[in-house]
């Protein structure tokens, strides 16, 4: 199937199978790499993406579904990791292993501009992406941070306290 997909702002012409999921397109077809794979059945957001600026998850989506919708990837974020969710997530070093993080990162940034200045129970409600390594309180903080609720140090010296107490 030949169609246009709107990756970043820029068009693409690509030709392929309709149901193919829109995480293989712009990863395989785009060649944008920072949408992850993971589960492949929408549940644990490694592979969110923006579709005309609401997070979904790609690899459920077939590519015919995505038709002349404005596709946004992690790479678009900001071309130089100066987002506030990007900023804070790199300051509290929240990714261990990192998989997951692009997608964390995406619904992080899509929480925010939905609501500013997010609680802790707006944050567990919209951040329903699988961390297999469990950061979700430094996520949580992340968001903190970048939403400007909480001041980096202040998170950096919790956690800087809570390993001085560590048998």
């Amino acid at each position: 199937m030949a169609m246009q997909l709107t990756v970043n702002g820029q068009v693409h012409n690509i030709d392929v199978e309709p149901n193919m999921p829109l995480l293989w397109a712009i990863r395989e077809i785009v060649g944008l790499t920072g949408t992850k794979y993971g589960c492949g059945v929408a549940q644990c957001g490694a592979c969110t993406v923006y579709m005309n600026g609401e997070p979904v998850r790609s690899c459920s989506i077939p590519v015919s579904a995505v038709g002349g919708m404005k596709i946004v990837t992690v790479e678009a974020l900001s071309k130089d990791n100066s987002h506030p969710v990007q900023k804070a997530w790199i300051a509290l070093d929240v990714p261990q292993c990192g998989y997951c993080q692009s997608g964390q990162v995406m619904a992080a940034a899509a929480l925010l501009k939905r609501i500013p200045k997010p609680t802790d129970a707006d944050i567990d409600n919209a951040m329903t992406n699988v961390c297999r390594c469990g950061t979700y309180q430094k996520v949580r903080d992340g968001i903190h941070v970048a939403s400007g609720q909480k001041k980096l140090e202040d998170v950096l010296a919790q956690y800087d306290a809570s390993t001085k107490t560590r048998g």
